[in-house]
């Protein structure tokens, strides 16, 4: 028996629909109120499954629905409702295949989940789960037989799914699928033959199309848009040892790219709004592109090439200056870990007399300061990992006499406090991925012998912890 309903829906109730469980359903929660402030529910976050693995470019491979985390391990594919009832269970597993690589690249369109996985009849193609055991499939053996069209750079675009495969006609060009064999189709073979682009880094822009970077025959690179329907077009194309280095960053209906080149030791920072690109600026190092509030903000360098600070720009080369120098002089403060919070930015740097700790600015000079000094001195706690969750900045730092270990703040200096320990002492947890699902806020964390879990904080609305202590402000 197959069982369709809304991911929301059979992510709590995880496989309760397939005939083998047999039996009445657990309930289902009612969505939370999103428009309330949120507050954790202690500080203790609850070991909950396996933890997620982590794909190439260090992400870790779960996906958010409203009532629980759909997430992929080495071995297969998992649901969790955290610290809500039944906990974790895996909705499908995958023995080792001829790769040895498991699930991985798990993308959230719509009521579904998409995802690449391998077995010895078809190799590694694209598979599609509603959350649960009967509803997890294979979508379309695009490269018949075991060699697999091996998917990669999944992207929601417009309900469906947009990704790059090979077949043995058209290389390795873009396809896209809604979930059926039939609708899982190729978009447009850009280069002719078996030769294939290799489209990567999708990118939905604010003007309503899908950017995507395509490379032919190992020269040149193009970003090409699409709306779906007409042939892609080509925006920019660059030699392909000078690349486009940086992510696609959609601010408003501007995407904002950096382009570099082989002779020229300058990078230029790049806009287009579905036109010609127009060079904004040409800068020493550009990283951490980030949009908030109708700007786009990073860390670079200036012409000179030295003292890496934090930039924002409005697309126009005049409306591109450094917000402040947060290190005097020509060293670097190195802004990182760039994350907005509603109207304001958080990141690291380092001053020169605080070490690495957390800063925030509002994007101009004299709102650009110092936010918690959480290992006092010249000592770093170098936090990592930021994320904005519900009004709360979740990440990992260090502290004297603890190792890198989960923290929270409500966005107030005194607010900003460290979670319990998950692994006491120096040894740290190193806690990474933070994702709010459900009621919880999800993440993995060592238990100080190297072993990774999945980790449960409870949060809710603000009242709504059910008799649990809230967390309350204290200093670390």
């Amino acid at each position: 028996m197959r069982c369709w309903r809304p991911l929301s829906l059979v992510l709590a109730m995880l496989s309760g629909c397939s005939s083998h469980h047999g039996g009445k359903p657990p309930p289902v929660p009612s969505p939370p109120d999103e428009s309330l402030p949120w507050t954790p529910c202690g500080r203790m976050a609850h070991a909950v499954g396996p933890a997620p693995q982590q794909s190439d470019t260090g992400v870790l491979e779960m996906v958010p629905g409203e009532r629980a985390l759909i997430f992929v391990t080495d071995a297969g594919v998992w649901t969790s409702s955290g610290t809500q009832e039944p906990g974790s269970r895996p909705v499908r597993e995958f023995p080792p295949g001829p790769t040895g690589i498991g699930p991985s690249e798990v993308t959230r369109v719509g009521d579904r989940v998409f995802f690449a996985a391998e077995d010895a009849e078809s190799g590694r193609e694209l598979w599609v789960s509603d959350g649960t055991g009967g509803g997890t499939r294979r979508v379309k053996d695009v490269w018949p037989g075991p060699t697999g069209s091996e998917p990669q750079s999944l992207s929601a675009y417009n309900g469906l799914l947009y990704f790059a495969a090979s077949d043995p006609e058209h290389g390795r060009e873009l396809w896209r699928s809604d979930g059926t064999a039939e609708g899982t189709t190729l978009v447009q073979d850009l280069d002719p033959g078996v030769e294939g682009t290799s489209p990567d880094r999708l990118t939905p822009g604010g003007d309503g199309a899908l950017y995507f970077l395509a490379h032919f025959q190992g020269l040149t690179t193009a970003l090409m848009r699409t709306d779906g329907k007409a042939p892609a077009v080509e925006v920019a194309r660059i030699h392909a040892e000078g690349g486009i280095l940086e992510s696609l960053t959609p601010v408003g209906r501007r995407l904002f790219f950096v382009m570099g080149h082989l002779h020229d030791p300058m990078l230029h920072l790049m806009a287009t709004d579905g036109g010609a690109p127009v060079l904004v600026r040409e800068l020493g190092d550009v990283r951490d592109l980030v949009a908030m509030g109708g700007h786009l903000y990073f860390s670079a360098t200036g012409d000179a090439g030295t003292d890496a600070e934090l930039w924002r720009s409005d697309g126009t080369e005049q409306g591109t200056q450094r917000v402040k120098d947060v290190r005097a002089g020509e060293a670097d403060s190195s802004p990182r870990n760039l994350t907005a919070m509603g109207s304001r930015l958080f990141f690291t740097a380092d001053d020169g007399m605080h070490g690495r700790e957390l800063w925030v600015s509002d994007g101009t000079d004299a709102g650009t300061r110092l936010f918690a000094d959480l290992a006092p001195g010249a000592a770093s706690s170098a936090p990592e990992a930021l994320a904005a969750i519900q009004g709360n900045l979740f990440f990992s730092a260090e502290a004297p006499g603890r190792g890198r270990e989960p923290w929270m703040s409500n966005g107030r200096p005194e607010g900003t406090v460290p979670l319990d320990e998950l692994a006491p002492g120096d040894k740290g947890s190193d806690p990474k991925g933070f994702v709010r699902a459900g009621r919880d806020v999800f993440f993995t964390a060592s238990n100080g012998t190297g072993a990774r879990q999945l980790r449960a904080l409870p949060v809710r609305p603000q009242g709504q912890c059910d008799g649990a202590l809230t967390l309350r402000a204290r200093a670390p």
